[in-house]
């Protein structure tokens, strides 16, 4: 953590707040319990990218949290108008037809820098910008000024388009946490009322809350990478015997997890894939060792995206009281 600040340190002195060529560098949220009392205001996490918007005379300039200019990725976002001086933050999404940020969907479209496929992705598949925060207006400098003050500033501009909007915030952490969970949503982020914006920094006055989901798997593999076992490649049983992926699980695997994995592992080694022919991507597949489906695993994740695969997977542990054909999906996030 000292190298880590010393760094940035550097990077400071280098750039101030700055990414190089973004406006800043944001602010981030820390992962935690959700906080509660009256100075809080609370929201829903959007299950998206970080974009922040700047406006110099004509269409905004987008910039993704890395620094990278990707306004030319947001063809729709090119008739928001604001005065010269003003910079937002907040959340690219696509929507699904149930009106839930689909990050799959948007994988599609943030890393397309040719005007014409984003012209046509933009039809195909349109992005909503979710406005949650106002950094400058019209060069006054608010990051200084407290969260309420900002949203208020905000809320104030009525920034409700075809493909942008101010989402709701809400006084009752547990009641905003509830109707996240009814509506499928990725979690809530808390946000402390008086807390200025400080570029850079993961926060304490920002606190997100995700809605991780547990799971039992088969392993049918595991691959070796960094270290000895890399990631274990696992699925579902499926109509004809054979596994369904769902993903290659790395993390979460300590060193002792490792050794109790590989020493199950080893002797259930055998020389063709259990899981249904072409189901295993190949870059998944390569130096893959195959094992016999006998074990079962409790995995930790986010969502599944729509071919059901697992996003963010993390092992919990080996679940010798439960069989293979115990492990039967539900539709929750499907």
């Amino acid at each position: 953590m000292a190298s880590l600040r010393r760094l940035r340190k550097v990077f400071v002195a280098a750039y101030g707040d700055q990414v190089p060529g973004a406006p800043l560098s944001p602010m981030l949220a820390t992962t935690g319990p959700l906080p509660l009392g009256p100075g809080w205001s609370y929201e829903f996490k959007w299950d998206g990218v970080r974009v922040l918007s700047s406006f110099k005379g004509g269409p905004p300039q987008l910039f993704a949290r890395s620094g990278t200019t990707v306004t030319t990725a947001y063809p729709e976002i090119s008739s928001l108008a604001l005065p010269d001086g003003t910079l937002l933050d907040g959340e690219m999404v696509v929507l699904d037809k149930a009106g839930r940020p689909s990050f799959t969907a948007l994988a599609e479209r943030m890393h397309v820098r040719d005007k014409t496929r984003a012209a046509q992705l933009a039809a195909s598949l349109p992005v909503t910008y979710m406005i949650f925060d106002l950094l400058r207006y019209a060069g006054e400098d608010l990051k200084h000024r407290p969260y309420a003050e900002r949203r208020a500033r905000l809320e104030e501009l009525d920034l409700f388009g075809p493909h942008w909007m101010v989402p709701p915030v809400f006084p009752d952490g547990p009641a905003t946490e509830a109707a996240a969970r009814e509506n499928q949503l990725e979690g809530v982020v808390a946000k402390r009322l008086d807390a200025p914006y400080v570029p850079g920094l993961r926060s304490p006055d920002w606190v997100k809350v995700k809605f991780d989901r547990t799971g039992d798997y088969v392993i049918g593999g595991w691959r070796p990478g960094a270290r000895r076992l890399g990631g274990l490649l696992v699925g579902v049983p499926g109509p004809d015997g054979l596994l369904l992926f769902r993903g290659r699980v790395g993390g979460g695997i300590s060193g002792a997890s490792e050794q109790e994995l590989l020493s199950v592992l080893k002797p259930l080694a055998i020389k063709t894939s259990p899981f249904a022919k072409g189901a295993v991507p190949r870059e998944d597949a390569r130096g893959a060792h195959w094992v016999s489906p006998d074990l079962v695993v409790e995995v930790r994740y986010g969502n599944r995206t729509p071919d059901r695969r697992l996003r963010f997977p993390r092992f919990l542990r080996l679940r010798p009281d439960k069989t293979p054909a115990e492990c039967v999906e539900g539709e929750e996030d499907g």
